[in-house]
């Protein structure tokens, strides 16, 4: 079993309770279906254990098989320049076959942005070098495609793209913290 690399540290995106006993850590494609089939399962999780959980999301944009992939984790990125990432994280999930850089811009008109910073941040450099870092995080922790995920820095291995196969190691991880 892998370990994450590196810790979870403040550059990374994180929702719901930092200080919370369990750490969900995804390492994500905006345009996986496979990420796409995660994406609920992940706010449900989020929304059942309010305060118990802290997620944080990775970029792995697996380029070569999801072109629009890499656009989209830096549109991700610009919009959290503005504060807007997990909206903007979201409404890509939910959209993902519709993904190019025309849509991704009316999605950052949509959360209101400003439009003119976000066209600069997505093509930033402190952009690129965020996606690329987690992406190297990512193989550096042994992700080999996605969606990867680690609980507790350690690498979660049985999901089968239901929720149960999330739900029984985090609820596992609840009861030995005592929570």
């Amino acid at each position: 079993m892998s370990s994450l690399k590196p810790g979870v540290n403040p550059r990374d995106h994180q929702l719901g309770n930092a200080h919370a006993s369990i750490t969900l850590v995804e390492f994500g494609d905006y345009e996986c279906p496979h990420c796409g089939i995660a994406h609920p399962l992940i706010q449900r999780l989020l929304k059942e254990f309010d305060g118990k959980i802290n997620f944080v999301f990775r970029n792995f944009p697996l380029q070569e098989v999801h072109p629009h992939a890499y656009i989209s984790a830096l549109a991700a990125e610009a919009a959290g320049k503005q504060g807007k990432f997990w909206k903007m994280h979201d409404l890509i999930f939910e959209n993902q076959l519709r993904l190019n850089n025309n849509f991704l811009f009316e999605l950052a008109e949509d959360i209101q942005l400003d439009t003119e910073r976000f066209a600069k941040d997505w093509k930033s450099k402190d952009g690129e070098e965020k996606v690329e870092h987690d992406f190297e995080s990512g193989v550096r922790s042994g992700v080999n495609g996605t969606p990867g995920f680690f609980i507790n820095g350690n690498q979660l291995v049985g999901y089968n793209e239901t929720y149960e196969s999330l739900l029984r190691p985090i609820e596992s991880k609840l009861r030995i913290a005592g929570v």
